[in-house]
């Protein structure tokens, strides 16, 4: 079941409209970029992996059957690339919507690819949500994937979407090249 964040979301990180804010980007921010932002830079965070762990009801999946999207776990020794955004603090506004199943806005120390760093915020959504899928094998959720689809178009797609963009940005997500392998079997059977 989803859980819709938006209102939590606004309360979080107050923020005044004057404000420019770096957005850490690590599932669908890296490839549709349907925001204003000012800046984009490649960029990593420490401690955290993606994970396809998070159900998705509102996107690439329906409320009787949720696609599977990623959010980040905490992983000592981890470190997970993506892209960041410098964006003026209304554009949360739209953001907060578009990340409303069970996702908030977290604080996070980012570093980017020149190894400047700079604190900005990346939306996570936590074990405790309602949707919530939780871990399984990456075969298992790619057969999960293959058969769901959404608003915003079939779940595969965004697994293929984000396993393309990765690899432009020169980064390696086993677990998500790995579901991407199953996916792309599956397909051909």
């Amino acid at each position: 079941m989803s859980k819709d964040t938006f209102e939590e979301n606004q309360r979080r990180h107050r923020l005044d409209d004057d404000d420019r804010v770096w957005l850490f980007g690590y599932g669908s921010l890296i490839y549709l970029v349907d925001f204003p932002y000012l800046e984009s830079r490649p960029a990593s965070i420490s401690g955290w992996s993606r994970r396809f762990w998070q159900g998705s009801h509102d996107h690439r999946g329906t409320e009787e059957n949720p696609g599977r999207v990623v959010t980040l776990i905490e992983e000592a020794g981890a470190i997970c690339g993506g892209m960041a955004y410098l964006v003026e603090a209304p554009v949360f506004r739209q953001l907060d919507l578009r990340e409303k199943n069970g996702y908030l806005r977290v604080a996070t120390a980012m570093t980017f690819d020149d190894g400047a760093q700079a604190t900005g915020l990346t939306y996570i959504a936590t074990p405790d949500n309602e949707a919530y899928l939780g871990e399984a094998d990456e075969y298992e959720i790619a057969h999960h994937i293959c058969g769901a689809a959404g608003p915003s178009g079939p779940n595969d797609e965004y697994l293929l979407e984000l396993a393309n963009a990765l690899r432009e940005l020169g980064l390696h997500d086993q677990h998500v090249f790995d579901i991407e392998a199953h996916i792309l079997r599956i397909g051909k059977a």
